[in-house]
């Protein structure tokens, strides 16, 4: 176990983990906001990779570009849910919120997997986008593809921290988030605002699928092992915290690269599963506690 291998795995980590962060960011912003639990947000990113799929297939659009197209898409779909689905859910009380929007997703879930299934069928599909080769630093070799895609990630987390602190919407978003009825009071539209942060979320989970196309394959049944991955992340981080989110992403990816050194390739996905159970046991608020951008 040389210096250069850790680092090499600390690497892969973090390429990882920015996917993970990012694929948490949208769970995290809609259950801050809103108190809703939407467990089908990981087929959103499903369909945002399937969006990618289909552009670069039929049109040739790059994967990495594709992302105007699969998050306002994703968006699009979002305000439909919204509507049509949970926008009479944000009026329960909040323990009523999560089990209603838990199994409302839930039956989501299956609609979509098995419509992903229908139109697409069980295949794995992957975008072949030519990024071949890397660059090595050090000794440690960072791949074109995973560097653009890490970089890429960071930059929508940035745009989103933007947004929120310095636009009307980002501080309605912060205000409902505090305290809807004074929010309310304050003469904000509570109700759009639950609309455009649901459609917000969509579309980072749009974005998060449109990158993962480029290192891992598309099928209808990825949504659920994603989705695992976003949950885990966000009690790790908080709800509600999106930097907190990408940072704890970021974490998991580096621990469960590390943990191949301790108990093998084999047992890696259990680490996550142990780092929820202890921040559960030990901080149940989180490592970066409840802050909205």
């Amino acid at each position: 176990m040389t210096p250069s291998l850790i680092a090499q795995q600390i690497a892969f980590g973090l390429f990882v983990g920015g996917n993970y962060g990012l694929a948490a960011v949208g769970l995290s912003l809609v259950f801050g906001v809103m108190r809703v639990l939407n467990v089908a947000h990981g087929e959103l990113l499903m369909l945002g990779g399937y969006a990618t799929y289909w552009a670069f297939t039929l049109f040739h659009i790059d994967p990495f570009l594709s992302i105007v197209i699969a998050g306002p898409l994703l968006a699009l779909v979002g305000l439909g849910l919204h509507k049509g689905l949970f926008s009479f859910v944000v009026r329960l009380d909040e323990e009523n919120k999560i089990r209603t929007s838990l199994l409302i997703s839930f039956g989501l879930t299956l609609v979509i997997q098995n419509l992903a299934q229908l139109l697409w069928a069980a295949d794995d599909r992957s975008v072949n986008a030519g990024y071949s080769g890397g660059v090595t630093v050090l000794g440690v070799v960072l791949p074109y593809g995973r560097l653009i895609a890490l970089s890429l990630a960071f930059l929508v987390i940035l745009a989103l921290h933007q947004l929120l602190r310095r636009t009307y919407f980002g501080k309605a978003v912060r205000a409902t988030a505090e305290d809807w009825q004074a929010a309310s009071l304050a003469g904000i539209d509570v109700q759009r605002t639950y609309l455009l942060t649901f459609a917000l979320g969509a579309g980072l989970a749009g974005v998060a699928g449109a990158l993962l196309s480029v290192g891992y394959s598309i099928a209808p049944s990825i949504g659920t092992a994603w989705m695992l991955k976003a949950l885990v992340v966000v009690v790790l981080a908080g709800m509600g915290s999106i930097f907190g989110a990408f940072a704890a992403g970021l974490l998991l990816g580096v621990a469960e690269a590390l943990s191949v050194f301790v108990i093998g390739a084999s047992y890696r996905e259990v680490v996550g599963l142990v780092l929820f159970l202890l921040v559960l046991i030990l901080r149940p608020s989180g490592l970066f506690g409840r802050r909205l951008a």
